[in-house]
């Protein structure tokens, strides 16, 4: 009859390779958490910068940083475990400027490197509240005491459009704002423009008071003889109806221009 293999000093039960079994499980760690991990994996020289970079906003506000450097911080969030200056100045490099980069369509973000599909959409939804943001400051009061708000708001909505868009704004008697429509869509230098649909749309609303606004995707909100005849033609067309034409603004990327403070209408 076999005999049994006898207890060890070590507490196994004597069969072979028991007690190598034991020490080999007893030498492994434990997993590590995500955050652990997370810790270990990345570069810790961007984790301070990124705690200084937040510091100084928090402490100073926007204006203690750079154009890039706000954009960085928001980056942080969308982009949590890269290095994300190169990618916040490669965005400022390839579109000008920090209204370029929010204004720039989502393939064309997804250009540089490091911006997905998924952070382009963060971006463009980030542009879309801007702007949603500067509307809401023009309604329940008098349009034409809030003049640089109107400015504010045109700049952010179509300064880095890639084709001209021609925009109503349309006023109650109280030059109050009714409605913000796109009128139309056309190429990078052309919008047709009917201004018997304008004198429409007005009627429609009852409005009394329109401000016209197109953009020069060129950047040079200089008029052209065609805006400056396109505009005289839907005075000529408003006058007999008893509505306004308040002002024509062309928006650019480099400025805007206005039709009253040119004194051409």
């Amino acid at each position: 009859m076999a005999r049994k293999p006898a207890a060890r000093e070590d507490g196994t039960d004597g069969a072979p390779g028991a007690a190598d079994e034991r020490l080999f499980f007893a030498d492994q760690q434990p997993e590590q958490t995500f955050g652990e991990r997370r810790k270990h994996e990345e570069p810790s020289h961007y984790h301070g910068h990124r705690d200084r970079l937040r510091a100084r906003f928090r402490d100073s506000g926007a204006n203690a940083l750079a154009d890039y450097e706000i954009l960085e911080l928001l980056l942080f969030r969308l982009i949590p475990r890269r290095d994300t200056k190169p990618i916040a100045k490669a965005l400022i490099d390839r579109f000008g400027s920090l209204g370029g980069v929010f204004g720039a369509p989502a393939e064309r973000l997804q250009e540089v490197p490091g911006i997905g599909e998924a952070v382009a959409f963060d971006l463009k939804l980030m542009s879309a509240l801007a702007q949603r943001s500067l509307k809401s400051s023009l309604k329940d009061r008098p349009v034409l005491g809030s003049w640089s708000s109107v400015i504010d708001y045109c700049t952010a909505a179509m300064a880095h459009e890639t084709r001209e868009q021609f925009r109503l704004l349309l006023l109650d008697k109280r030059n109050k704002l009714i409605a913000d429509e796109i009128q139309g869509i056309g190429t990078i230098d052309h919008t047709p423009v009917y201004p018997r649909e304008v004198v429409k749309r007005a009627l429609e609303l009852s409005a009394t008071a329109i401000i016209l606004v197109h953009n020069h995707p060129s950047g040079d909100p200089t008029p052209s003889r065609a805006d400056i005849d396109m505009t005289k033609m839907i005075i000529a067309s408003a006058a007999p109806l008893g509505i306004t034409i308040h002002d024509h603004i062309i928006i650019g990327r480099d400025g805007y221009v206005s039709f009253k403070g040119q004194k051409l209408i």
